[in-house]
C-alpha cells in the first residue's frame, strides 16, 4: 500500500447539497492542506458553462479552484497546471468521450503522473469510472454497456449509481457473468478509497447506502462510514 497516492471514485451525488459537500470535504482532506489547490476536469459534460459554474460555487468554500478547458484546445502548460495541484476532480457525463479528448491531448498520461506525485484524485460518476480498466457506463446510449478502455491506475471494472439506476445493478451483474472484469460498485452518496491500489475504506453520506465488491461469485456488500 502506499499512503502517498489517492483516489475517492464517488457512485454518484447525496440527496442534498449537504450531503454531497461531506464526500468532498473527505476527499480533500487526504491532501492534507485547508484549501488545497483543486483542478476541476469538466471534459465529461463537454466543459458546458452552467456544469463549471456549479462546480465552482461547490468547490469555492472548500479548496482554490482552477478549470482545465480543452476547447479551444488545453493550456500550453497542461503539466504545470496539473502538478501543481492538491486535489483533482473528474464530474460525470460521458466517459468514452472524455477519454478520447484526454488521450488526443495527454491529459490522461497528466493525471497518471499527478496521482503519482501525491496529488488527490476524485469524482463522480464518469469521474469514478475512469480510473479503473473497465466500466458500466451510458456513453454509447442509456441501455448501459461496458467499456473496457479506462485509464487502468486501478485494476477491474467500477460500477457507480449502484442504487440511483434501476439498469445499473443488473447490467453490472449480466456483464460480469459474461466475462466483464469484475471489481467495486457504488451507491450514490458512497466513496472508495484507494490508497495506492488498495481499498482502504468505503464511505457514504446516506444512511444505509454502500459499497460492494462483484464478481461472478455474486456480490459482498462492503463495510461503510457514514460521514
Amino acid at each position: 500500500m502506499d499512503a502517498s497516492r489517492h483516489i475517492v471514485g464517488l457512485g454518484g451525488a447525496g440527496d442534498t447539497p449537504e450531503q454531497t459537500e461531506r464526500l468532498f470535504r473527505y476527499a480533500l482532506g487526504l491532501a492534507q492542506k485547508d484549501r488545497p489547490r483543486l483542478l476541476i476536469v469538466p471534459t465529461a459534460t463537454a466543459e458546458h458553462d452552467d456544469d463549471i459554474v456549479m462546480y465552482l460555487e461547490r468547490f469555492a468554500r472548500l479548496a482554490d479552484p482552477t478549470v482545465l478547458r480543452t476547447f479551444p484546445w488545453p493550456p500550453a502548460d497542461l503539466r504545470s497546471c496539473g502538478l501543481v495541484q492538491g486535489a483533482v476532480w473528474v464530474g460525470g457525463g460521458n466517459t468514452a468521450n472524455m477519454l478520447a479528448i484526454w488521450r488526443v491531448h495527454g491529459i490522461d498520461q497528466l493525471l497518471s503522473e499527478a496521482w503519482e506525485a501525491g496529488v488527490v484524485l476524485f469524482g463522480a460518476s464518469a469521474g469514478m469510472i475512469c480510473w479503473f480498466e473497465a466500466g458500466v457506463t451510458d456513453s454509447f446510449g442509456p441501455q448501459l454497456d461496458g467499456l473496457r478502455d479506462g485509464l487502468g491506475l486501478l485494476a477491474g471494472s467500477a460500477c457507480p449509481h449502484y442504487d440511483g439506476e434501476e439498469l445499473r445493478r443488473p447490467r453490472y451483474r449480466e456483464l460480469v457473468d459474461g466475462g466483464f472484469p469484475p471489481g467495486f460498485a457504488a451507491d450514490d452518496g458512497v466513496g472508495l478509497h484507494f490508497e495506492g491500489t488498495e481499498l482502504v475504506e468505503v464511505v457514504t453520506c446516506r444512511p444505509g447506502a454502500s459499497g460492494y465488491r462483484v464478481g461472478v461469485e455474486g456480490e459482498e456488500r462492503l463495510s461503510t462510514r457514514e460521514l
